[in-house]
């Protein structure tokens, strides 16, 4: 079925305890297109400037991506994020950011792609996000990603997105933020009352929290990943292993979302090992579902 993701196209700079990594591709769009496209066709929205190093057809060979969806502007320049992890990698720390192009309006949604079923609307400013719902006809499952700054500077926009979509994934400290609540369990159910009827909490190396709006709650930890060499991406991957699985069994009960979750905690763990794409790239099929029964082994009892 049509999975849909708008987010960003990026230049990222990262540093971690285990080096540098200058100028590779990043951006929420990206992360989430190659963690789906393990599970499902990916139709990708999003906009780069001249100056942009890679060729998305390259970066994306082989894989089920739609790129018709791409925009380059000649006039503008693309999102660059500079960022460092230290001693454990739970937080990333900003050094630097250059929204460039995603300071402009939106990209269009392409005729050929307002038919899309499932949804993934990454992180960026909540009106944006409404804008780019706005374009699409009568998806099934709407799913967002939201940051701290959207929570503190634009929550009437935010709210409203919330009256309009199926699920909300955030992290723990953005859901207590959102919340006003310190319980992951409460915050997650006070989420639900603004409006989508599922919420997924993310926790990092804790795994992730998912609650529904008939009460029912699923929690599940991380993969016991040995290798850790690189945060960035990996929220933006477990979204996409987790719309990727909806998309392809083209469900949304809450079964199938439990499934979905782990699916998407294992290509995050993949992300986590290596640097830029270069963990989920190295990852094949047989990869991901060998992790998916090892954490079924490790978690049932």
């Amino acid at each position: 079925m049509s999975l849909l993701v708008t987010g960003s196209i990026g230049i990222d700079t990262v540093s971690t305890p285990y080096g540098v990594s200058e100028n590779c591709v990043g951006g929420s769009a990206v992360y989430f297109s190659m963690s789906a496209s393990f599970l499902s066709g990916v139709r990708l929205v999003g906009v780069v400037g001249s100056d942009c190093p890679f060729d998305l057809k390259e970066v994306f060979a082989g894989r089920d991506v739609d790129l018709r969806g791409l925009e380059v502007r000649l006039a503008s320049k693309t999102f660059r994020w500079k960022g460092s992890y230290h001693n454990t990698m739970d937080e990333a720390i900003t050094d630097d950011v250059q929204l460039n192009v995603l300071s402009e309006k939106p990209p269009a949604v392409p005729k050929e792609f307002t038919d899309s079923r499932y949804v993934f609307l990454a992180n960026t400013s909540p009106s944006l996000q409404l804008q780019l719902l706005e374009q699409l006809e009568s998806p099934y499952f709407v799913a967002a990603d939201t940051m701290n700054c959207w929570i503190e500077g634009r929550l009437d926009n935010l709210k409203a997105l919330l009256k309009q979509i199926d699920c909300l994934i955030l992290n723990e400290g953005e859901a207590r933020m959102l919340s006003h609540e310190n319980n992951l369990i409460t915050a997650g159910k006070k989420i639900i009352d603004m409006g989508p009827r599922v919420t997924v909490i993310k926790k990092g190396d804790s795994g992730s929290i998912m609650c529904d709006s008939e009460g029912r709650l699923f929690i599940l930890p991380a993969y016991p990943a040995e290798e850790l060499k690189d945060p960035t991406g990996a929220g933006d991957s477990f979204a996409g292993g987790l719309m990727g699985y909806l998309a392809q069994v083209n469900k949304a009960d809450f079964q199938t979302l439990k499934r979905a979750v782990g699916y998407g905690t294992v290509l995050a763990s993949f992300t986590i090992a290596d640097f830029s794409l270069n963990g989920l790239t190295a990852a094949t099929k047989e990869d991901i579902e060998n992790r998916l029964q090892q954490l079924r082994e490790l978690t049932g009892f």
